[in-house]
């Protein structure tokens, strides 16, 4: 099999292995790793039909980990996808319900979408450190808004020869998703509250990145960073295996994806999964009233200079969408870093004929831009309650009252699967105002989480009980400015 090279974004000069981006996480320049190409797939969609899903998983993972053995592969892939981390066997499901599939991505140890990428990253970021000869132990630096920080936690807690320290914006987080984190077990992880939001706890943390001197006096103490956000290739990656699982399962034509989008990592691992043969028609990048994205789609203008809005759906309150660099690589090529530049300088960039003409193809063709306000969302939670008795989490309803908006406005009846990123357990107050609506009464998480349990009928997770049940173990909050401050603390001093 030909090996792929990665490279930055910002620089095609600057590549690595496979092993080597996974380990780096971002590029030395600030930028991206991406494939040198994106491989198509080997197997039949008759052949990946019959697969499991971890076997479906390794055929993806394979053809883009060019570095590693089969062997090496396999034993990532076993160790991830197993009943011990997920509760349902098949580890991902598809629910009709209202006249569109949901792809239950929620079924792992912290019941959000971003297990199905972190309960793998551990064991690829091992077997890369040896493959590697790393000698330094690996701190994982991660932003958070809300589900990442929890999953990289668990992923990363008491594994040989790592450290994790995770920060979230201390007001901008549901009070279960914030005590999943501060209760998180494990002598090697750490989780901080900034003063701020994501976009700060973001921005802060690709600037450590880029600190050339912290980073030797790091390396000098027996570190060396690496990232389990979206932007680590080894996090996104797995993720295009739950596309081409999901499309496996259903053998439409075409399929359109419709999916809750913040970072940009989970839409995009569909972008890739179409460029790997999937039939895709279009992929609707739902926004909440952080329409960031949903503005770029229509106008080609990125541009950030707005008021941040904190909504019931935290994992989509994002103004500065990471992942986006990887697709404008495509759109603008060399013109990527000014671009950024221009992001980071003056918060917006424009990418010129942002849509391909008849004659030629452009990726951003696929996309379609949606948003579902606030009220939206809420009315689709009650709507598809009432309709179906399924209980929808606030970003999976964004995402579901976008496919609506989007419906109405072009009556496209191909096939709709929307990604449907977490547990609505894991914001039950959110949920029970939406469907009780005047009747809805205020409540401590365990009340609200039996209530939701009586209307739903679906059992408790058991990762619920743990976070109502754990210990507070990190109380530590500061100021976006005082974060490098923090992680001195821990490991120099």
């Amino acid at each position: 099999m030909q090996e792929l090279v990665y490279h930055s974004t910002r620089d095609t000069s600057l590549k690595a292995t496979a092993s080597e981006a996974i380990l780096h996480g971002i590029a030395p320049d600030g930028g991206l790793y991406v494939p040198d190409r994106i491989p198509t797939l080997k197997k039949s969609f008759d052949e990946l039909s019959m697969m499991s899903y971890p076997e479906v998983a390794y055929e993806v993972l394979r053809l883009f980990l060019t570095d590693f053995t089969d062997e090496e592969v396999h034993a990532a892939v076993n160790a991830a996808y197993n009943t011990d981390n997920f509760d349902r066997e098949d580890i991902t499901c598809l629910m009709k319900a209202n006249g569109a599939y949901y792809l239950e991505l929620f079924h792992g140890r912290t019941i959000a979408f971003k297990d199905m990428a972190l309960s793998i990253l551990p064991h690829l970021m091992s077997i890369s450190a040896k493959k590697c000869e790393l000698k330094e132990k690996i701190v994982i630096l991660t932003a958070t808004s809300g589900d990442t920080g929890k999953a990289a936690l668990e992923g990363f807690a008491n594994v040989p020869g790592t450290g994790i320290v995770v920060f979230y914006p201390k007001d901008g987080v549901s009070s279960f998703q914030e005590r999943q984190m501060i209760t998180q077990e494990g002598d090697n992880t750490h989780v901080i509250g900034i003063h701020g939001n994501f976009d700060d706890a973001q921005r802060e943390v690709k600037k450590i990145f880029t600190d050339e001197a912290f980073a030797k006096e790091m390396k000098e103490a027996g570190y060396v960073f690496s990232s389990a956000n979206s932007i680590n290739i080894g996090r996104l990656i797995p993720q295009i295996a739950y596309y081409v699982y999901a499309y496996t399962r259903l053998m439409e034509d075409e399929i359109t994806f419709v999916v809750p989008t913040g970072n940009f990592g989970n839409i995009l691992a569909a972008y890739y999964a179409c460029r790997m043969g999937v039939p895709i028609a279009k992929l609707i990048c739902a926004s909440n009233d952080n329409k960031v994205l949903f503005d770029f789609f229509k106008t080609g203008v990125y541009d950030r200079n707005r008021e941040f809005i904190l909504t019931s759906s935290p994992s989509m309150d994002i103004l500065i969408s990471s992942n986006l660099e990887r697709l404008i690589f495509e759109l603008a090529g060399d013109e990527t870093g000014k671009l950024m530049k221009d992001l980071a300088t003056k918060g917006r960039y424009e990418v010129k004929n942002l849509k391909g003409s008849d004659d030629s193809e452009n990726p951003a063709d696929l996309f379609v831009g949606e948003f579902a306000t606030g009220e939206e969302m809420q009315e689709e939670i009650r709507h598809v309650y009432k309709d179906c008795g399924y209980v929808l989490d606030p970003h999976t309803a964004v995402a579901s009252a976008a496919y609506r908006k989007y419906l109405a406005d072009t009556r496209d009846l191909t096939t709709a699967v929307i990604a449907s990123t977490a547990s609505p357990y894991k914001f039950s107050a959110s949920v029970l105002k939406a469907i009780e609506g005047d009747s809805y009464k205020e409540g401590n998480d365990k009340e609200l989480i039996g209530r939701l349990n009586k209307i739903s009928g679906v059992e408790i997770p058991a990762a619920v009980e743990r976070a109502l049940n754990g210990t507070v173990r990190h109380n530590t909050v500061c100021d976006p400015d005082k974060m490098k401050e923090e992680i001195a603390k821990i490991y120099l001093r």
